[in-house]
């Protein structure tokens, strides 16, 4: 299944309606990086995303909630900022990363495994703090039961 997702960014004092939630991006040498996050959980959040939002804090971003892991591609439609992405199967590990994902493309973006979750941060974050594929995000909706 190819769930097509629309994101944009913004800072999370524009974004009204959306719970909020802390995770950290633990790297494979074990430096700790917290972010507050946007949670993208029902279809109409994930469909806004972070739509026309024109600024995005370094330490901000947003966690789309898929419910159960499935092949998921992203695309910045309607996006005003560039935007890294990261994508996270079940267990918390980020499989795939994309970053600089250029505003208002409509490419599809996304590994061609299944994830349970995507993480948008702003652009150049995933380079800033030397992000990698194989990294691990802490945040409850990767410690349920499936």
């Amino acid at each position: 299944m190819l769930a097509l997702t629309l994101s944009c960014g913004g800072a999370l004092a524009e974004s009204p309606g959306f719970a909020r939630s802390s995770l950290e991006v633990v790297a494979g040498d074990g430096r700790r990086h917290p972010f507050t996050v946007e949670m993208a959980i029902s279809d109409s959040e994930k469909a806004r995303g972070l739509m026309f939002r024109e600024t995005l804090a370094g330490d901000a971003g947003m966690l789309f909630d898929f419910g159960r892991p499935r092949q998921v591609a992203m695309w910045m439609k309607n996006t005003l900022i560039p935007l890294d992405m990261l994508f996270i199967e079940a267990g918390g590990t980020v499989i795939h990363i994309e970053e600089g994902a250029v505003p208002g493309s409509l490419e599809p973006r996304g590994p061609t495994r299944p994830v349970l979750g995507v993480l948008e941060l702003a652009g150049g974050t995933a380079r800033r703090l030397g992000l990698r594929p194989g990294d691990r995000v802490e945040h409850p909706m990767f410690s349920r039961p499936r």
